[in-house]
């Protein structure tokens, strides 16, 4: 399985809403910049994410987006379907009934794997939030900025 530049440039801008949760609106324009995606792709991948009510909208001058709810309350789940769909490495083993069963699913030996990949990478996108990512990610970057520190 393999995620998308969509699915990828839609979880850093949530990342990026994240990031400035509580803060009232943040601009397009700012989102892009900050999560480093084309400000012209992240305005195809908003839209979908504001239908599926993770992120709200606020025209106006100080308008802009911003999470629906906390960070810890929005899963990377929520976020990968809105944007790939189902989890599926394989078409026969997809979340969703497929419309065309395989002639060989009822004897496929290597079926039982792909369903094992498929409910792993299940596992590890519905239990993680957005929170969560803020929180591995903090570390890291308090690291980066000491060795930065001692470098300048």
């Amino acid at each position: 399985m393999k995620v998308s530049t969509r699915g990828e440039y839609g979880m850093r801008a949530m990342v990026e809403l994240s990031r400035q949760y509580g803060q009232g609106p943040v601009s397009l324009t700012a989102i892009a910049q900050n999560a480093t995606v084309p400000t012209a792709y992240l305005e195809q991948l908003i839209g979908p994410l504001r239908r599926a009510g993770l992120v709200t909208s606020t025209r106006g001058a100080h308008g802009g987006y911003e999470l629906s709810r906390a960070p810890a309350e929005i899963m990377v789940g929520q976020v990968y379907r809105v944007l790939e769909g189902p989890v599926a490495p394989m078409e026969c083993v997809s979340e969703v009934e497929p419309e065309e069963q395989c002639p060989l699913i009822d004897g496929c030996a290597t079926r039982v794997v792909w369903l094992k990949v498929r409910d792993s990478i299940v596992d590890a996108l519905d239990s993680t939030s957005l929170g969560d990512l803020l929180a591995q990610s903090r570390p890291q970057l308090a690291t980066t900025d000491r060795s930065s520190a001692r470098a300048s």
